[in-house]
């Protein structure tokens, strides 16, 4: 396991500590629903307890961050970051899909309760998430597990909000279709707020390209690059939440030599790292030698494909 950095040890504590404070609070509302009979607790809990396996795994992946690659697994086990905010954008859509039901079905059947314990229960829930998302505050924007995270308890906080609303209004009114009501609308925001993270999450595990970077300015960077006469083959795709690759053929004059060619290399690689594409690789042809891609072709030994 790599050393960790002091912001690594940071995103840890912030891990344990909402994983930790999430499992008490579902304990809370289990107990708590099933004395006063409240399905809002109940199914709120349903999706916390979504939301803990979703921060362990995103604390998991978080780890394997650091593994060093091996012969096997060359570049570590950075990917699981990717995967990993795959599937708690996918827990997080099937928790809010529960939550809609379970609001709709009591719309229809709609059961007395007490809207002043679920207010009170419900605001422990606000602080509780609410403190432990600032914990990943600060990083969200740089790692998309940890977005993902901070995603998973600014929803969470949300919804608690609106179930002490909820609960306020039915403890002065009896009106229990507002419980309901206030699920709904919450449930609505947070799917509004998660699709581009689907989305993300989705394309960077199929190799896309991460939707900060452009191959046309890769190319445009390209030429710009002095020696460098064209480029293609371009593949770019993300290594981790944080990290990205790329490959490509470069085309350079014939009259450089191995020196000359190495400065264009580290060059394009140095204007590359600010584009956040620090794992660069580039194989280099020379202009006019009749060896392109179109024009060279290579008789392969038979069997070999």
């Amino acid at each position: 396991m790599a050393e960790e950095t002091g912001g690594g040890s940071k995103m840890n504590v912030a891990f344990v500590t909402g994983i930790s404070l999430n499992f008490l609070f579902v304990i809370v509302e289990v107990v708590a629903g099933l004395y006063i009979n409240s399905l809002s607790l109940l199914s709120d809990a349903g999706h916390n307890f979504v939301d803990v396996i979703s921060l362990a795994l995103s604390m998991v992946a978080f780890r394997l961050m650091k593994v060093r690659p091996n012969d096997r697994y060359t570049y570590g086990y950075r990917k699981t970051s990717i995967l990993a905010a795959l599937i708690n954008t996918m827990f997080l859509l099937l928790s809010i899909g529960a939550i809609l039901i379970e609001a709709l079905k009591r719309l229809f059947a709609q059961e007395p309760t007490s809207g002043s314990t679920i207010a009170i229960v419900a605001a422990f829930g606000i602080v509780i998430n609410g403190i432990t998302a600032l914990m990943f505050l600060r990083d969200m924007e740089k790692d998309m597990n940890i977005r993902s995270a901070y995603l998973h308890l600014m929803s969470d906080a949300l919804l608690s909000a609106g179930i002490v609303a909820g609960g306020i209004i039915i403890r002065y009114t009896s009106w229990y279709w507002v419980d309901s009501v206030f699920s709904i609308s919450v449930s609505i925001i947070i799917l509004f707020s998660i699709w581009k993270l689907l989305r993300t999450s989705l394309r960077l595990s199929l190799d896309g390209v991460p939707g900060d970077i452009n191959l046309e300015d890769i190319r445009s960077l390209a030429l710009r690059t002095e020696g460098i006469k064209s480029i293609h083959h371009i593949h770019v795709w993300a290594i981790s939440t944080t990290e990205n690759a790329l490959t490509a053929h470069i085309v350079i004059a014939p009259d450089k030599d191995c020196r000359e060619e190495q400065k264009i290399k580290n060059n394009f690689k140095f204007a590359l790292e600010k584009k956040n594409i620090r794992h660069v690789t580039l194989e280099t042809e020379i202009e006019n030698d009749g060896c392109g891609y179109n024009n060279c072709q290579i008789n392969l030994p038979e069997g070999d494909i």
